[in-house]
Order: structure tokens, then sequence, then C-alpha cells
């Protein structure tokens, strides 16, 4: 036992010994902490740090599983509202969800016409939030080819437009992000708009994306169920025959689409359920979760979500 009042505490001052140990520990471990100050709680990532193009601040909040259940797998979250507004309850508790299986969730607060925005703001930044996971996956334990989209009504449409119309990155660009690719890896819709022809669309998706008079062009375009090719990544669909909001047809065209271009999917057609609900919306949670099973996103097991 030290006696502290005698000469031994004047003679060893440990401060020095002790700093020294901190720097080695700051060059030794600073990537690792940083790593796990993400991981502590979520938080929100500005999307363009230098500015969105066409002004706007769209971000991202990243809500990742703590080590020990994640699988390296992530989802980014588009919540719908018509491209109006941002619906809160098809947007962090849907990232809560996937966290139960070990699937980080991250919710983007994409640009819409509420904030004065129109296309091509909420694409993107959609495409910009994959990238930007992308180009950060080794740092969060993601893998680089397990990334996804789901997105809810208006949300699934800008994540079937993101399926759809995609590009490998740009090699020569200056900004690291840029350079990867924005195509997710699979696509999980929900009661979403596919279509915005007259036939098919809800209306008021179409004003918010487009404004009062589209372009026939961009109408095109941006019906995705046309768009779809062998590339289309891997997809799960819900919707239900009384949805009087998005009529059911758009699932079914962008499934027979998919099946056409022999692309891997699932769809869910309930017969009650109407429009929203996120969660709540029928079965489709832990439906969706054994499908990421099957497709060997997650690991077998037993499903979380009952």
């Amino acid at each position: 036992m030290i006696d502290h009042s005698t000469s031994v505490t004047a003679t060893y001052n440990p401060w020095p010994v002790i700093g020294l140990f901190m720097v080695i520990l700051f060059f030794v471990c600073g990537d690792r902490d940083a790593v796990a100050d993400d991981l502590k709680e979520p938080k929100s990532k500005i999307l363009w740090p230098n500015g969105a193009p066409g002004g706007g601040e769209p971000k991202m909040t990243a809500f990742l599983s703590t080590s020990d259940k994640a699988n390296g797998t992530a989802v980014i979250v588009c919540p719908g509202g018509s491209y109006k507004t941002l619906a809160a309850y098809e947007g962090v508790p849907v990232a809560q969800w996937l966290n139960t299986f070990g699937v980080g969730g991250i919710v983007l607060e994409y640009r819409h016409s509420g904030v004065g925005f129109h296309h091509p703001a909420p694409l993107q930044d959609l495409q910009r939030a994959i990238r930007t996971v992308r180009a950060r996956a080794k740092q969060w334990k993601i893998k680089q080819n397990r990334i996804g989209v789901l997105g809810f009504s208006a949300g699934g449409h800008l994540c079937s437009t993101a399926a759809t119309h995609f590009d490998n990155g740009n090699p020569t660009s200056d900004d690291p992000v840029e350079r990867v690719s924005c195509r997710p890896d699979f696509a999980i819709l929900i009661y979403a708009t596919t279509n915005l022809t007259d036939k098919y669309t809800h209306k008021g998706t179409r004003r918010g994306l487009l404004g009062d008079n589209p372009k026939h062009k961009l109408i095109e375009l941006l019906s995705n169920d046309a768009h779809v090719t062998a590339e289309t990544p891997p997809t799960f669909l819900v919707h239900s025959w009384d949805d009087e909001v998005v009529p059911v047809e758009n699932s079914v065209l962008f499934y027979m689409a998919l099946r056409k271009a022999k692309v891997p999917a699932e769809m869910h057609l309930f017969r009650k359920g109407g429009h929203g609900g996120s969660l709540k919306h029928n079965e489709w949670p832990p439906l969706a979760e054994r499908w990421m099973r099957v497709q060997r996103l997650i690991p077998s097991g037993t499903v979380a979500y009952e």
C-alpha cells in the first residue's frame, strides 16, 4: 500500500506517461473511435456539404445496428407524402424495425414540392444517398453490394425510379462520393406509385413531382414499369386490392415488367388494406424480412417482427 503523503508523490508524476499513452491511442484507434461514434446513436448527415444542386439541404439519418447484430446490409428508407411532405411514421419507425434483425436503416429527408422542389431533386437526393452509403460502407461496416431502398407511396415511386434510372458513378470526379454507383442492390416497394400515366397514377403524386402541367416526355420517363431491364435489382412489392389512392395496377405492372426482364421479384396483394399504414399495413414486415433472407441479404434465422 502506497502512502501518498511520502516522497513517492513528489518523485513520481504519472501524467507524462498517461499523456504519451493517450497520444498513441489516438493514432492507433482514431478511425475505430470515429466508427464507434457513428454506431452510438443516429446521426443526421447533409448529403451535399458544399450545397445541393439547385439549393435546399437534403439529409439522411443513419440508424446503424449494434456490432453484435449488424449483418452488413443497409436500407435507405423513403417516406411517402405525395412529393409534398414526408410522412414521419414511414421513416424512423421503419429504420428501427430494420435494426431488429441487424439491418442498418437510413432515413432520407429528400427535397419535395412542399419545400419548393420538383423533379429531378428527389431522385438526385436518393442517388446521392446511395452513393454516400456505398462510399462509407467500410466505415459503417456495410457491404457495398447489399445496399437497398425501401419506399412507401410516393417514396416507393422514388425508389422505383432509383431502381430503373442509375449509373456507375463518375470515376474522374473530384468528389469521392460521386465516383461510386447509385444503383440499389434491391428494392422494397410498399403501396408504391410506379406509373405516372392518367390511367394508373395518383395524380397528387404526379403533381407534387412534376407540377401542374408536366411534359409528356417526363411522364413517360418516370413511368418506371416501362424502364425495367435485366439490370433492375431484385424487388419486393406489397399492395392492396382496395387501395383507392394508388391503384393496385402500379405494383402489378411493375411486377410484370420485372418478370419479363427475368428480375427476381416477389409480390403480395391483399384483398383489404387500403392505402398507408406503414408497418401496420397488412402483414408485409415479416414477409419482407423472409424475402431478404431468401435473397441472402441477411442470414437465415427466426423472423424478428411478427
